[in-house]
């Protein structure tokens, strides 16, 4: 497996993530596919402005085409104060096979060598086991539920927190 940074060229994977409604069953459901283009574009110019790390899962290197699905660390606001968070999706032909677990794990080694994110937050769906276990799995710590808006829609989320510096397991 290996991570890639988005490109343009990854549109389709982000239709087949997030106008899915199987895909998407915890976080509201499906998006409209009216956006996506553009939801690529500002991810691919984040990452090129090393402003937000939006990566691409690879299952293997021998075929980079193929995209399992994503991995992505941004800074925003929340509770008026800077947060880092950590999401990902990974798609059903690929779910239960530790891509989603190795994707984090990753991510988070690399958030550790670059030192600038701090405490990296996650808010998997309450109804989200296998993410809620991938946060176990990798260290983080519970802090407890939260209602989350995300697109629009109120989300119930866990909230997990990890500090990829000495938690990172």
């Amino acid at each position: 497996m290996l991570l890639r940074n988005v490109v343009l060229e990854d549109v389709d994977a982000y239709i087949r993530m997030r106008c899915d409604p199987d895909m998407m069953k915890d976080l509201g459901g499906p998006l409209p596919r009216e956006g996506m283009d553009e939801k690529v574009r500002r991810d691919v110019r984040r990452a090129a402005e090393d402003t937000a790390w939006t990566k691409m899962i690879i299952p293997e290197a021998a075929a980079p085409s193929v995209v399992a699905g994503t991995v992505s660390l941004w800074s925003h606001e929340a509770d008026d104060r800077q947060i880092s968070e950590i999401g990902w999706m990974v798609l059903p032909a690929f779910q239960g096979q530790g891509y989603g677990k190795r994707a984090v794990r990753a991510l988070l080694e690399t958030a550790r060598e670059d030192g600038r994110w701090g405490l990296i937050h996650a808010f998997p769906a309450t109804s989200n086991l296998p993410s809620n276990g991938i946060c176990r799995a990798v260290g983080f710590t519970f802090l407890g539920e939260q209602s989350l808006t995300f697109a629009g829609r109120v989300l119930n989320t866990n909230h997990w927190v990890i500090d990829p510096r000495n938690q990172l397991t």
